[in-house]
């Protein structure tokens, strides 16, 4: 299993970026998790710019997303709260893959570095679903890092935050094995 994973943040800093970093360390024999850092390289989206994959006018970054997404099995999106919506860079990537085909029906798993972060995941499942993104149950996986001062070696020790990746994971799974057994 691949699993595309991308954080809401740029912060070089980030608990997002950190908890999806520790969440690929954890994974379990046969998942593969790559980190997407190609978020703050995405040109301001525009219908006007928007083309098929391998349209050579589509922006190289948007290619690389698209690719990327598309390769993937499935996605972990962890994102901060901006004044109660998601960060306008990560709206942007989810605004480039809404004209391609690698979205719906992929399984998709939130996992929330805060529990207060409430506002933000609610409007990131409201896109995903409208996206036809298959959100896998539980999403969002909540982990309560605030405060807590874990690095990311902190987390991967961390026995909350090992039984919510592992959550994380199994939900994949069984959404993945669910997609297998209808084709």
């Amino acid at each position: 299993m691949q699993i595309l994973a991308i954080s809401g943040s740029l912060r070089a800093a980030s608990s997002n970026t950190t908890l999806l970093r520790a969440a690929a360390r954890l994974a379990p024999d046969g998942v593969d998790v790559v980190l997407y850092d190609g978020l703050g390289s995405l040109p301001h989206f525009s219908p006007d710019l928007d083309r098929v994959l391998d349209d050579p006018a589509l922006p190289s970054s948007v290619r690389d997303l698209r690719t990327r997404v598309g390769a993937a099995d499935a996605l972990v999106i962890s994102s901060p709260e901006y004044a109660h919506g998601i960060p306008g860079s990560l709206k942007n990537a989810l605004d480039w893959l809404v004209g391609g085909s690698e979205i719906p029906g992929m399984p998709v798993a939130l996992i929330n570095a805060s529990p207060r972060s409430v506002h933000a995941q609610a409007s990131l499942a409201e896109t995903l679903r409208t996206m036809s993104a298959d959100l896998v149950p539980g999403s969002p996986f909540t982990v309560a890092l605030s405060g807590r001062g874990l690095d990311e070696d902190g987390m991967v020790a961390d026995a909350e935050v090992q039984a919510t990746v592992e959550a994380v994971f199994s939900a994949l799974e069984h959404a993945l094995d669910g997609r297998q057994d209808t084709t």
